[in-house]
């Protein structure tokens, strides 16, 4: 039995060990600028940056090439109130309710609560679900491996190329956030897994203090 077609690899020129590393200490210094960013400017982003951005993100390695997410590109208009009514929703209940007295002081630094107007300021939202299972060419499910693993990656993708662009952005996850299959006539086998804001920050946006303190790299890191 004949083995699958494979392709010659390409977009990998050759570089010295000085050029890898100048251009790996570039991409730390910058993608190290950025911020999460709760004040966003009005300012329209063209959606082709959004469409490049997510093209980049959907270009992730994912379990067996299954590609198991998708990407709601949400613009202005109506949606973008019901989706932060639905939101501020979910989020007082959790400051009022779900969240445990240690998890309020955990994010009592960061100054966050359940106000989110950013949901309606923000040029774009991107509402990425993870698919559960898809559907074979035979209609039936088809097992997804290595879901959650596979759609962080391309977030994290989708993150960088965002910032590299010139933009800001910011993580929401609201929970649970199953209205989000309603308002973007999404398939119950697609799970939510993040809202993301992006834009430019508002002129005086501030970032918490806390917020800036990262790990050293000895903390983080183990060679064996």
């Amino acid at each position: 039995m004949p083995g699958p077609a494979m392709l010659p690899l390409d977009g990998y020129p050759r570089r010295d060990g000085a050029e890898l590393l100048a251009r790996a200490r570039a991409m730390a210094a910058e993608l190290a600028t950025r911020r999460t960013v709760r004040d966003f400017a009005p300012e329209p982003v063209p959606v082709e940056v959004m469409e490049a951005a997510i093209e980049a993100a959907a270009s992730a390695p994912s379990g067996a090439n299954q590609q198991p997410w998708h990407f709601a590109l949400i613009g202005r208009g109506p949606l973008r109130a019901e989706i932060r009514a639905a939101a501020e929703a979910e989020e007082r209940a959790f400051y009022a309710e779900r969240a445990g007295e240690r998890w309020l002081e955990t994010l009592a630094p960061l100054g966050t609560d359940w106000q989110k107007p950013f949901l309606e300021i923000a040029p774009w939202l991107v509402a990425v679900f993870a698919e559960r299972h898809g559907i074979g060419a035979d209609g039936r499910p088809q097992k997804h491996y290595y879901v959650q693993e596979s759609v962080g990656i391309a977030t994290g993708l989708l993150i960088a190329t965002l910032h590299h662009a010139g933009l800001a952005t910011l993580t929401h996850t609201p929970s649970p956030m199953g209205f989000l299959n309603r308002l973007c006539n999404r398939p119950a086998r697609e799970k939510p897994f993040l809202l993301l804001v992006a834009g430019y920050p508002a002129p005086d946006a501030r970032t918490p203090a806390a917020a800036r303190s990262k790990k050293p790299l000895a903390a983080v890191t183990s060679r064996l």
